[in-house]
């Protein structure tokens, strides 16, 4: 927050995207794909196709969540907190 602050940037929304952005990369970190397989019994065999399931959707939410932060940014940064 204080880097956007010092940017110019708006700190509550770059703290948001910033959160945002950990969030999807936990999502694709292949140590909780393991655990998550792990822990339900998954059979190994399975696993890449969870890692490529996980991956097109991480891509998916990675792209939705840049473009409400453009747009927030960008086009209507009024109406940012």
């Amino acid at each position: 927050m204080v880097t956007a602050g010092r940017l110019g940037m708006n700190p509550v929304l770059m703290a948001a995207a910033n959160s945002s952005g950990g969030r999807d990369g936990k999502m694709i970190s292949l140590t909780s794909i393991a655990i998550a397989a792990a822990a339900t019994g998954m059979r190994p065999e399975t696993r890449p196709c969870s890692f490529r399931f996980t991956l097109k959707h991480s891509i998916l939410l990675v792209s939705l969540v840049g473009l409400i932060v453009m747009f927030y940014a960008y086009v209507a940064p009024s109406w940012a907190p």
